[in-house]
């Protein structure tokens, strides 16, 4: 996968994600969790869109580990909001796809540290 495709991925999650919160009608008490999956959701892709103007190798790996730590963040959120608040199939298919671009980041970690 390309540089590109992953971070057009990551960008079509973030909105995948802000269309689920925004029409899904939430009890209050459950905005910290809504808060934070919406807030590591969105670190995902933006630390893959910062790496690029990294000013070194170095540098470039650390915001695809900030990016995986992120994602992996948002599969905690999403299995959190799944076991307590509710399960559906959308919530399903969000961690499906965090679960996916977790394994491509971590993976291409792997791939630029073995250079």
């Amino acid at each position: 996968m390309s540089n590109q495709d992953i971070k057009v991925r990551c960008y079509n999650f973030s909105l995948k994600v802000l269309k689920f919160i925004s029409s899904n009608e939430i009890d209050r008490k459950y905005n910290p969790i809504i808060d934070q999956l919406l807030r590591s959701s969105t670190s995902i892709g933006a630390n893959i869109i910062e790496a690029k103007s990294s000013s070194s190798k170095r540098e470039f790996i650390k915001y695809y580990e900030i990016a995986l730590k992120s994602s992996n963040e948002t599969k905690y959120w999403i299995c959190l909001y799944r076991d307590g608040i509710k399960n559906s199939t959308e919530i399903k298919a969000l961690l499906n796809e965090a679960d996916e671009i977790s394994k491509i980041i971590a993976a291409s970690i792997i791939k630029l540290k073995k250079k």
